[in-house]
C-alpha cells in the first residue's frame, strides 16, 4: 500500500494498546496533536475509520480491531528480523529485555546480570519484573526478549527450558523454632500468609496444601515474599517461601525456617522464549548462564535450615 509506513504501524499499535491518544504519545515519543495526524492519515490511506474518537479514551472500530491483530503480527516479524541480524553478527550484543517473576527478581537477578556482563561484555540487560502471565503476554507481542519464570507455562508458541529445581520451606515465628515441623496436610489448619492472587507462586503454594479449591478462611496475603516473612516474624501466621529467598528475609525477621517432610514442595525455574525468535542458539547458552547462576544461589543455603533460626 502507496505511503504506508512503519512509523504508522507502531503509532497505531501503541494507540491500540493504551487505548488512550495522551499515552500512546508519550510512549511514542511525540505530542498527542502530532499523533492525531499520523492516525487520521492512517485511516485515509487503510480508506475506513480505525478509531472511535470520544471522551477520554478510544475505541477501536470493527476494522480497527482486525487491523491491529495484524499490525501486532508484521511489527512481531518486523523485530524478529532485526534479532536475525544480531543472530548473524557473533557474541550476543545489545539489549536484552529479559523479564524475571517477583519470587525469583530480587534473589537471583543482580547475579545473574553480573554473570551475563561477564560473558557478553557487550549485552545490555534490560530486566522486568512482573507475575507470569504479564511476562508471558510481553513476550508474545516481542515487548521482551526472554523470561525467567516457573515451569510450566503451556504455551506452544513459546521454547520452555528447565533450569533448576527449587524447594519452598516454612516460616514461623522464632518463638517456634522448638516445635515439631507441621505435616504439609496439617498446613490447612493453620494462619497461612500467601502473596495475593496473580502469582504463580501462590497457587503452587495453595496445590501444595490442598488448598487450591477451597482456601480456608484463615488465610491471608501479601504483596511480596518480604511482606509475608515480616508478618509471620509479627507472630501472624506462617507462610512458605522459596529456597532462594532464604538468606535475604531472614536478614531482618524474627522467624525461623524448616524444611517440610517429604514428599517436600517445590517448583522448577526454568527460561522461556519465542520459538520463532532467530536468537534461540544464543538464549540456550544465557538460560546456561542463568542456570549456573542459580545453582551457586542454592548451593549456599541448601545444608542446614534451623541454623538461620
Amino acid at each position: 500500500m502507496i505511503g504506508l509506513t512503519m512509523k504508522h504501524l507502531r503509532y497505531f499499535d501503541a494507540l491500540a494498546k493504551s487505548g488512550h491518544f495522551g499515552r500512546a504519545a508519550e510512549a511514542c515519543a511525540i505530542s498527542q496533536p502530532a499523533l492525531s495526524v499520523q492516525i487520521k492519515e492512517l485511516e485515509g490511506l487503510i480508506g475506513a475509520p480505525l478509531v472511535e474518537r470520544g471522551g477520554r479514551n478510544i475505541r477501536l472500530t470493527g476494522p480497527g480491531q482486525e487491523f491491529a491483530q495484524r499490525v501486532r503480527a508484521i511489527l512481531r516479524l518486523v523485530d524478529e528480523l532485526g534479532e536475525l541480524g544480531r543472530a548473524a553478527h557473533g557474541p550476543l550484543a545489545g539489549r536484552l529485555r529479559l523479564g524475571v517473576i517477583p519470587t525469583v527478581a530480587p534473589y537471583m537477578l543482580p547475579d545473574v546480570i553480573k554473570a551475563l556482563n561477564r560473558h557478553f561484555p557487550g549485552l545490555d540487560p534490560r530486566p522486568r519484573e512482573a507475575i507470569t502471565q504479564k511476562l508471558i503476554d510481553d513476550l508474545l507481542e516481542a515487548r521482551l526478549d526472554a523470561a525467567i519464570v516457573a515451569l510450566p507455562v503451556s504455551e506452544p508458541a513459546l521454547e520452555e527450558v528447565p533450569l533448576f529445581p527449587e524447594e519452598f520451606v516454612l516460616v514461623r515465628p522464632r518463638e517456634d523454632a522448638d516445635k515439631p515441623v507441621p505435616p504439609s496436610h496439617k498446613l490447612h489448619e493453620m494462619r497461612l500468609l500467601l502473596l495475593e492472587e496473580g502469582h504463580c507462586f501462590r497457587d503452587q503454594a495453595l496445590s501444595f496444601c490442598n488448598l487450591a479449591a477451597s482456601p480456608p478462611r484463615e488465610l491471608m496475603e501479601g504483596t511480596s515474599l518480604s511482606t509475608l516473612v515480616q508478618m509471620v516474624g509479627a507472630g501472624i501466621g506462617v507462610t512458605l517461601i522459596p529456597q532462594m529467598a532464604v538468606h535475604t528475609e531472614m536478614r531482618s525477621s524474627r522467624v525461623c525456617v524448616f524444611r517440610l517432610a517429604e514428599p517436600r514442595p517445590s517448583r522448577t525455574i526454568g527460561m522461556i522464549w519465542r520459538k520463532t525468535n532467530p536468537l534461540s542458539s544464543q538464549f540456550t547458552q544465557i538460560a546456561r548462564i542463568v542456570r549456573e547462576a542459580g545453582l551457586r544461589k542454592l548451593s549456599r543455603f541448601g545444608a542446614d535450615w534451623t541454623a538461620l533460626a
